[in-house]
């Protein structure tokens, strides 16, 4: 693994991105079970296509939204769904927000 990785439960809300860079319109919603710098490990009963992309909202620990966007690079089929790695791609309003991401999962506010 490249990054430590954080075992946590919280909501988290998916659009598919289309080549031109805008969202379908259609929201899928997910369950993280982990997350770290490098991406997040989330479980859907929706089957998303490898390589695709997708604008997330990430409700973490104080109920603040994050915004980013997902490319998804590994798929599981599991008993209650899918379990899906997406790797970030971007993160919304740049190194602030990512400081913040950083300390709600417990890295400090280390260089990425």
């Amino acid at each position: 693994r490249k990054h430590k990785r954080l075992k946590m439960e919280h909501a988290l809300e998916l659009a598919r991105l289309n080549a031109d860079g805008t969202a379908d319109g259609g929201v899928v919603n997910a369950d993280i079970l982990n997350i770290s710098r490098g991406g997040v490990g989330f479980l859907s009963r929706k089957r998303l296509e490898v390589g695709s992309y997708y604008d997330t909202r990430i409700s973490l620990f104080s109920r603040e939204m994050i915004d980013a966007v997902l490319e998804i690079v590994h798929v599981e089929e599991q008993e209650k769904g899918y379990y899906y790695g997406g790797e970030f791609i971007g993160i919304g309003k740049g190194l602030l927000l990512r400081r913040r991401i950083y300390r709600h999962i417990g890295f400090g506010c280390g260089k990425d």
